[in-house]
């Protein structure tokens, strides 16, 4: 993000059925949802250098695991790399990671309510309650 806020960037990884989603994972025993937000950014991103800003919500999916109906609940932090040098690195299993402005992200995002929280991500950053 720009000093002046208003160049907003969202990291995006390609998954491997080249959807564009947000990183995410499971929740390790003993771990916070917001410690599994960083250390998923840094196992999926490459990004080390990060700091949680605020949490936005959490959205509920389902999806197939096998012959298994899989009901999940994610919940989603709003981060900001401080580390302007530090560059995006994909895991093998993914087709591609970006930075997109922020336009660019919810047109390219797959998932509506990711696509919802994000608009609230950028009303929180511009009134500068961040």
């Amino acid at each position: 993000m720009s000093k002046d806020k208003k160049d907003i960037e969202i990291l995006l990884i390609q998954d491997s059925k080249n959807r564009w989603t947000i990183p995410k994972g499971h929740i390790e025993p003993g771990e916070t949802a917001k410690a599994t937000a960083l250390r998923e950014i840094g196992e999926e991103a490459g990004l080390h250098h990060v700091e949680v800003l605020t949490w936005l919500g959490k959205i509920h999916f389902k999806y197939r695991r096998m012959d298994k109906l899989v009901l999940m609940t994610t919940q989603i932090y709003l981060v900001r790399a401080v580390d302007s040098h530090e560059i995006p690195t994909k895991e093998k299993w993914m087709n591609g990671i970006r930075w997109f402005k922020f336009n660019d992200a919810l047109n390219a995002i797959e998932y509506e309510d990711i696509e919802k929280l994000m608009l609230i991500a950028k009303k929180k950053i511009r009134s500068g309650e961040l």
